[in-house]
């Protein structure tokens, strides 16, 4: 039996932690998470916190949830995996027919997206979708199509193609001799008429000079999360889905982080005009409980593969967890628990309980504050010395709540389940840890 001083000094001594510098990592005793129940996480000394980030933002109805546990003890009595690799599954049939007809909601202009391709995570979904837009294109016979356009500080995750459309040079800069590159638009970074507008006319020049030569576009609607909450309004969206749909380039929504609720509806795009022509789902897809994630595309993109096997048409990508059923069975429960709207129907009272708390933290401190849905961050003002947010973000642990930062923004994205008491708690807790950072010196 494992002590917690074990457990301590194995995490040291053999985990290569992401997006975590070792040496900082080993200089004092990690956070250990043992047990989580509803919107807490318990660590190996019985210590709760509230999960102020969804666990990654993945998580949506809360830790240990009943539904969602007794669909993978289920599942578990018939398969917990079989390949999709010549063999079909029932929870990976059953949960693409439900996704067909959940995204089949989404307003306005775009064909309907029919055809479901499984991988694991954020980063497969896009690299899938990626990949599938330019071999579509060429097997159209549009040769020239060999680009993709991305927002300026764009993040898709941190597969090699993902990497290539990402534009946020702290996480991408030392990848660029392996990437292919991409064509770089301008976003804004809030929902301002005037510098949308700017952005659109620049944009538009773009696709009329180089629209030939692209095959994709791939957008996050409504909010860039990973480059620190930056948003633009439905109607920007809306416009540059247009140009690139008049184009001939095809659209890839990357609905990995926005998707599932967080910005208020289950998808960011039903608050659009344009469908996509491909879609990336992960993170919230089966609730927060296991590594899932979607590409959907239309009959129009299917077709483009079709053909005898030697024609090489297939598309020769796959994953050894392809669909496993024990994520589809999560991922279905998932579906079940938005299926009476009463989630979607809280939202309002939560999403306002964020903006009030958010609206309270000082001034002094923060110099803006960033919404969308349920995903927001407090950019802080003028900090006294570097990574700054990072020891707020320590500090408020102490006050039993996990968050995270993205630079000098400390990022809050609570679960759906959430109550609002508990949202402006998180808040509270954050800014009695800047109360404390700001009097103090380093730690």
């Amino acid at each position: 039996m494992s002590t917690r001083d074990d457990v301590l000094r194995w995490d040291r001594d053999h985990v290569w932690h992401p997006f975590t510098q070792a040496e900082e990592w080993e200089a004092d005793p990690p956070l250990v998470i043992a047990a989580a129940e509803g919107v807490y996480l318990i660590d190996l000394d019985g210590r709760r916190y509230l999960d102020g980030v969804s666990s990654l933002w993945t998580n949506v109805h809360g830790h240990r949830h009943p539904a969602l546990d007794a669909a993978l003890r289920d599942q578990l009595d018939r398969v917990a995996h079989s390949t999709l690799l010549g063999l079909g599954s029932v929870p990976s049939a059953t949960l693409a027919r439900r996704l067909v007809e959940l995204v089949a909601r989404l307003p306005g202009e775009g064909a309907a997206l029919e055809r479901v391709f499984y991988s694991d995570s954020g980063s497969t979904a896009v690299e899938v979708a990626l990949k599938m837009a330019f071999q579509a294109q060429q097997q159209r016979g549009q040769s020239a199509r060999t680009r993709v356009a991305a927002l300026q500080n764009a993040y898709h995750g941190d597969t090699l193609g993902a990497v290539s459309v990402g534009g946020i040079e702290l996480f991408h800069g030392i990848y660029r001799p392996l990437l292919f590159p991409a064509l770089r638009l301008p976003a804004p970074e809030r929902p301002d008429p005037v510098v949308e507008a700017a952005c659109l006319r620049e944009a538009e020049r773009i696709f009329a000079a180089e629209g030939h030569t692209l095959a994709a576009l791939v957008v996050e609607p409504l909010v860039q999360g990973a480059a620190g909450m930056l948003r633009h309004s439905p109607a920007f969206l809306d416009a540059l889905m247009g140009l690139a749909r008049s184009a001939g380039v095809l659209i890839i929504a990357d609905e990995v982080a926005t998707g599932f609720g967080r910005t208020g509806t289950i998808f960011a795009l039903e608050q659009c005009h344009h469908r996509p022509d491909l879609l990336c789902l992960a993170k919230g897809i089966t609730g927060g409980y296991l590594p899932l994630a979607v590409t959907m595309t239309t009959a129009s993109v299917y077709e483009a593969f079709r053909g005898p096997y030697a024609a090489l048409r297939t598309f020769f990508h796959g994953h050894t967890y392809t669909a496993n059923p024990l994520a589809c069975a999560a991922a279905l429960a998932n579906l079940e628990l938005f299926a009476d709207g009463s989630l979607l129907a809280s939202l309002p009272e939560k999403i306002q309980a964020l903006e009030r708390a958010l609206a309270a933290l000082p001034s002094a401190w923060v110099s803006e504050r960033r919404q969308t849905g349920l995903m927001a961050g407090a950019l802080l003002r003028d900090p006294p010395r570097p990574r700054f947010a990072h020891e707020v973000c320590l500090r408020a642990r102490r006050h039993g709540v996990i968050v995270r930062p993205l630079g000098d923004l400390i990022v809050f994205m609570p679960p759906l389940a959430m109550r609002p008491d508990q949202i402006a708690e998180t808040v509270q807790a954050v800014g009695s840890a800047l109360a404390e950072a700001w009097a103090s010196g380093p730690p």
